[in-house]
């Protein structure tokens, strides 16, 4: 198999990544994300995750990249990474007691051929105690992560349900991306 490239850096994606392949490297992509909007959150996180993976196979045309880029949607309304405390309280206090979509885009290139696929998750939330939310964004956990919380940590005490793959959650489908991988055999 060619090297592999993930252009994405995330700690989450890696260590998931790492769960189908050893042999990688890490190369992040200067997309200006703010330029890039879909008519829906699934279609930016799809197009994020194009851009990115686009913008670092340019520069290693014999390399398989892989791009990815997740959004939360609520009501269609597209939350990611929170820019400060106050944020991270909106962001929360919106999800808590409701459900809400999580979306991630996935896109594989190696030279001309191209793979590209959104995931979509649904997580239900209890209503969140106050009291757990301040101290919860008192910790560093929400504020590199889409809509403000990561599944696999603290904020499992926030889940209810969820429909779909836990792993999209953590913004990397784990499932999905191997599959996608066959394809550049």
């Amino acid at each position: 198999m060619l090297p592999i490239i993930l252009a994405s850096g995330s700690p989450r994606r890696r260590e998931l990544l790492s769960m189908i392949v050893s042999d990688y490297t890490v190369r992040t992509s200067d997309v200006d994300e703010s330029a890039i909007v879909g008519d829906t959150p699934a279609e930016t996180a799809g197009k994020l995750a194009e851009a990115k993976c686009l913008a670092v196979a340019k520069e290693h045309p014999d390399s398989i990249v892989i791009g990815c880029d997740t959004v939360v949607d609520w009501n269609k309304a597209i939350f990611g990474k929170p820019k400060d405390r106050a944020d991270a309280v909106r962001m929360l206090t919106a999800l808590s007691g409701t459900t809400h979509k999580v979306h991630t885009g996935v896109c594989i290139c190696q030279g001309e051929k191209k793979e590209l696929l959104v995931c979509t998750s649904e997580v239900e939330f209890y209503p969140i105690d106050p009291e757990l939310m301040q101290r919860y964004v008192e910790t560093d956990e929400p504020y590199d992560k889409a809509g403000g919380y990561a599944i696999q940590g603290t904020a499992a005490l926030f889940c209810k349900e969820i429909r779909g793959c836990y792993y999209n959650i953590m913004g990397f489908p784990v499932s999905r991306v191997a599959q996608m991988l066959k394809k550049f055999e």
